[in-house]
């Protein structure tokens, strides 16, 4: 493994645990806690959210008319990504266990947590859930994805690339014909640091809602 490049990857997981923090940082700033999957605001949030919402008929008014045209081609995206979900569950589902490879937990990428926000009107929380739940399906795509191809074909690409997905730090280099036919069958299975975390996951006290 380069040591540059696992440098590089462990300040990004230090980078990710700040973001967390952050993030736990804002529960406190706009008044709600994330308690066993729930999220629930103050009544007093609340109370303020709800002055804030835009009527449908104001919503709709203000938007332009390309905007409203183009409705029906957006929400027509829904069916390949419904798609995309029932076959990479299907898929996941028969050949990970064959191939030795854990499966990915959908509830991990797909948050739906949105209508929660009373300042949204009910067209509002029907847009965000439906970019909630497409963004989810194809970022656990990518995931199954990637961890199909760290079994079938763990090599770094020659050419730069915008973005690596997870997997990709556990690859050959590309060109690195003798590491490949000699650890091949390693690679294929060193998914340790999956199975690592969910076992942390599942040991992790469960939190408590507050009252």
């Amino acid at each position: 493994m380069n040591e540059k490049l696992d440098s590089l990857l462990e300040r990004m997981r230090v980078l990710e645990k700040d973001i967390v923090r952050e993030l736990q940082r804002k529960e406190a700033e706009f008044f709600y806690e994330v308690r066993q999957g729930k999220v629930r605001f103050t009544e007093e949030a609340r109370a303020r959210h709800k002055l804030l919402v835009k009527r449908f008929a104001a919503y709709v008014r203000d938007s332009r008319f390309m905007i409203l045209l183009t409705t029906p081609v957006i929400w027509s995206c829904i069916i390949p990504i419904a798609l995309m979900d029932l076959f990479m569950t299907v898929y996941q589902a028969i050949c990970f266990p064959i191939y030795g490879i854990p499966k990915v937990k959908r509830s991990d990428y797909i948050k739906l947590d949105r209508r929660h926000l009373s300042y949204l009107n009910w067209a509002e929380k029907f847009n965000c859930e439906y970019c909630g739940y497409a963004n989810g399906v194809i970022a656990c795509a990518t995931e199954i994805a990637a961890r199909t191809e760290q079994y079938w074909c763990p090599i770094k690409h020659a050419l730069r690339m915008k973005s690596m997905h997870s997997r990709y730090r556990h690859f050959f280099d590309y060109g690195d014909a003798e590491h490949y036919r000699q650890q091949i069958e390693t690679v294929r299975r060193s998914f340790e640091d999956i199975e690592q975390e969910s076992a942390q996951e599942t040991s992790a006290p469960a939190s408590t809602p507050s009252a």
